[in-house]
């Protein structure tokens, strides 16, 4: 919390409340905490704790910074003078208020109630209360106005809630991308090696065999050792597979390059500006990340995914951003398949194995859609309602945190001025669509 969120709330409640470093800097306050202490919420900013204390300011850093460490209730017997209540002081309790990153210091909340030194009785009194009640709302809303605050300040906690974990969520998104990057950097310079001295080793072979060729031509009738040694050999056979062998180690070679440019293709989940990219490469370089998991088990049969690619343009969009997107919608696709087929019997998944299906084409002037669709179980309506709401999932416990739809859909919606949406079928499957404009509209 920093201080224009704490101001947002606090001047909504009665309570006087200041927020305070750990080192005794009064960095906010409410109307109701200056009126305690006589001074405009203004002048306070920026003023020292112990200005108004009656204990030094050595032991107040102390139990500011008590405060801080412990996250408890700690500062129960500390004092605060008024400037107009002659005779009158303040008791204040602490708590800390927890930072919103590492690097952020710890704050201290304090609230304040007035107190008589004559009577050392600590009250709130009713008519300050009702002074402040009256500062903010009118006496006839006062009920409806309190329960808008609190709806707003619930709103805003779930707010800041959602937003910190789809920070960590799209942290660990972007660790992915580097690490899928440096494995492709790694793979790259060997297989360029094998790559590039393939066309020789073909070459030199074709040369030898030639050679060996006129040497059969010139002298039919070679000497015992060496027709021992061609039967020992098989030559014939190995004449024959050579050129397999080499084909075979092309073919694999040509397919490490085409991995490696798709998980380079995957690996710009960290890239922050907006640039325009050929969306079937980033669709492509999904299911190569994926390839393992559409693979067939002795459970089941592969998956198999189909492509309807259309003529699109060059998209003006957030690519490691929709990389995000795919994975999450496929994951999820892939989930729903595996799911369903461990259900069903053996020889009804040979008939009917599980199906991807995306398909991409220029919806309307300007927009482009990209539809993933898959055969399995389907959802009921009750859960398409909420499948983009925060934090809902449909999957076991420790299975899902709910927030890979939600984030997917804000990565549409927010950062590219898009639509996503989802129909479903009971037993016959699920379809999400993506539309997003091929110029990205302002956020």
């Amino acid at each position: 919390m920093n201080p224009e969120q704490f101001l947002q709330v606090a001047k909504v409640l009665p309570e006087a409340m200041l927020l305070v470093s750990s080192e005794g800097e009064i960095l906010a306050a409410n109307k109701p905490a200056a009126s305690l202490l006589g001074v405009k919420s203004k002048d306070l900013v920026g003023k020292w704790l112990w200005d108004f204390a009656s204990e030094s300011s050595e032991t107040l850093t102390h139990y500011l910074r008590t405060c801080a460490k412990s996250r408890q209730f700690t500062l129960g017997h500390l004092t605060l003078r008024s400037n107009t209540r002659q005779g009158e002081v303040c008791r204040t309790e602490g708590a800390v208020v927890r930072p919103w990153s590492a690097e952020a210091p710890a704050l201290v909340l304090l609230r304040l109630e007035l107190r008589s030194v004559a009577s050392g009785e600590f009250t709130l009194l009713n008519q300050k209360i009702e002074e402040l009640s009256h500062e903010i709302l009118q006496r006839k809303q006062a009920q409806a106005e309190l329960a808008q605050s609190h709806a707003e300040l619930t709103e805003v906690f779930e707010r800041f809630q959602k937003t910190q974990l789809q920070l960590v969520q799209t942290e660990k998104m972007s660790s992915l991308g580097q690490l899928v990057a440096g494995v492709a950097h790694e793979i790259n310079n060997p297989v360029n090696f094998i790559y590039g001295n393939l066309a020789h080793v073909q070459e030199y072979c074709n040369d030898l065999l030639g050679l060996l060729a006129l040497y059969e031509e010139h002298y039919p009738d070679p000497v015992p050792a060496i027709r021992d040694e061609r039967e020992a050999i098989d030559l014939d056979f190995l004449r024959d597979d050579l050129d397999k062998v080499l084909s075979s180690m092309q073919g694999g070679a040509n397919r490490i390059c085409e991995i490696v440019k798709s998980l380079r293709s995957f690996s710009r989940m960290d890239e922050a500006e907006v640039k325009q990219v050929n969306i079937h490469e980033g669709i492509d370089s999904t299911l190569v990340i994926l390839q393992s998991r559409l693979k067939g088990t002795a459970a089941r049969p592969a998956i198999t995914v189909t492509k309807d690619y259309g003529d699109l343009p060059l998209i003006n969009c957030y690519p490691g951003q929709l990389n995000q997107v795919f994975m999450n919608l496929l994951g999820n696709a892939i989930d729903a398949l595996e799911d369903d087929q461990e259900q069903r019997k053996a020889n009804y998944l040979r008939t009917e194995p599980g199906q991807i299906r995306i398909q991409t084409a220029v919806c309307r002037a300007g927009w482009v859609a990209i539809t993933i669709a898959d055969n399995g179980p389907g959802m009921p309506d009750s859960v398409v309602q909420r499948i983009f709401d925060p934090f809902f999932t449909t999957k076991p416990v420790g299975q899902g945190t709910g927030l890979g739809l939600s984030i997917s859909y804000q990565i549409v919606t927010e950062k590219h001025g898009g639509k996503l949406s989802c129909t479903s079928t009971l037993g016959k499957g699920t379809t999400f669509t993506i539309e997003i404009p091929i110029q990205r509209l302002a956020s």
